[in-house]
């Protein structure tokens, strides 16, 4: 049975994976920041130290083995360049370890755990899983540079694990929504304009969170090791490359 580790399993994108996930047979340790479910690590990423914990937590009702990471946890919220100074640079670091320093830490924890498996003879290796963003290619408004940067990022991350390990059977996918139809972004999207927004995206629709879901899923349970390196876009043709 595979074993995954979903960071921001609670809700929007990541509760969807969850459930998709689950569907096919895998055992999901899930994350949020606050969590009273019993198949769900409490883990605050603004904390330093909170990766290695959750990691470790996993682990252990994992049975010891983990199969794959999606780091899929995410901050999402404005930061204009006219806030005070320590506003600023605080809103900045705080969606930096959220989205990117925690990830990062989970993903060395990870490879490191297929590479001692491998010294015991079994080379499965594993799988990492990145949400990223139309973000980081494309960049975001004004109030977002944190959450562009940290995307953009995240697929330079994503893309040094998949050239540095393909060898050893550790594979790294990555996924770049745009809009998706989540509690996280419907205050963006309201600000932006609301249906107004919609006139940049040729779909005429923003994503729903099942759409991103099976694609988690397929990229942690189905893609062929060939498809290492590939960031796949969900963007409604907003931003084609």
């Amino acid at each position: 049975m595979t074993c995954i580790l979903l960071t921001g399993s609670s809700r929007g994108i990541g509760a969807a994976a969850k459930a998709a996930l689950e569907a096919r047979g895998a055992t999901v340790v899930g994350q949020a920041t606050t969590s009273s479910a019993t198949d769900t690590v409490p883990a605050d990423f603004t904390e330093p130290f909170a990766p290695h914990e959750l990691w470790q937590a996993a682990l252990a009702r994992a049975g010891g083995e983990i199969d794959v990471l999606v780091n899929n946890a995410g901050l999402f919220a404005p930061n204009p360049i006219d806030a005070t100074d320590l506003h600023w640079l605080a809103a900045f670091e705080d969606t930096m370890r959220i989205n990117l320093t925690a990830a990062a830490q989970l993903s060395r924890f990870a490879v490191r755990h297929w590479q001692e498996r491998a010294a015991k003879g079994d080379t499965r290796g594993g799988r990492i899983v990145h949400v990223a963003s139309r973000a980081g290619h494309r960049g975001d408004s004004p109030a977002h540079w944190h959450y562009a940067a940290s995307k953009g990022g995240m697929l330079a991350l994503h893309k040094t694990i998949a050239r540095a390990y393909a060898g050893e059977n550790i594979l790294s996918f990555a996924i770049a929504p745009g809009f998706t139809d989540t509690a996280m972004a419907g205050d963006y999207l309201d600000s932006r304009g609301g249906p107004g927004l919609l006139a940049d995206i040729p779909l005429g629709r923003v994503a729903e969170p099942e759409e991103i879901a099976a694609m988690i899923a397929f990229c942690a349970l189905d893609a062929p090791p060939s498809m290492t390196g590939t960031t796949l876009d969900a963007n409604g043709a907003s931003y084609v490359r």
